[in-house]
């Protein structure tokens, strides 16, 4: 059942994104272009997807498990840190260069436009660097002790 819904909300936001136009690139620029013809109609879409999710996480917040009775998880990090500053500049420098982001990517994947498999591609290769970064940041600094030891 859990399948099932996940197909239809996915199917949903896929056409809305169709509709609204964030599928198309020119569009997309147009939106991004605030110093030459502007295009607001995408703050549009945009301001009426944080209405409706506002809404969703106002009455979530307060539950512990979905209406499939899945458990429900929140996000819990609030502070602003290098990582998600750095984060969000590399998404908006992608977003202008592309005019796509990962939602309309994957759309336009499935509707076999080139530029949007071409974007995605480099998507996951992002998030594959991204792991490997981090999987190396995480690992554990040797000690002295055990980097000094003679060998056997």
């Amino acid at each position: 059942m859990n399948i099932f819904f996940s197909l239809i909300a996915g199917l949903v936001f896929g056409f809305g994104l169709i509709i609204s136009g964030m599928t198309n690139p020119a569009k997309v620029h147009g939106f991004l272009d605030v110093a030459g013809a502007w295009d607001p109609s995408l703050a549009l879409v945009m301001l009426g997807g944080i209405l409706v999710a506002s809404i969703g996480f106002f009455f979530a917040r307060k539950q512990s498990q979905s209406w499939l009775g899945l458990p429900l998880q929140m996000p819990s990090a609030r502070n602003i840190d290098r990582r998600l500053v750095l984060g969000s500049l590399l998404f908006g420098i992608g977003w202008g260069l592309a005019g796509i982001c990962p939602g309309p990517a994957l759309v336009l994947v499935g509707a076999g436009v080139v530029k949007g498999g071409i974007f995605a591609l480099a998507m996951l290769g992002g998030m594959v660097l991204f792991e490997l970064v981090e999987s190396n940041r995480k690992l554990p600094v040797a000690s002295a002790a055990t980097t000094n030891s003679p060998a056997k």
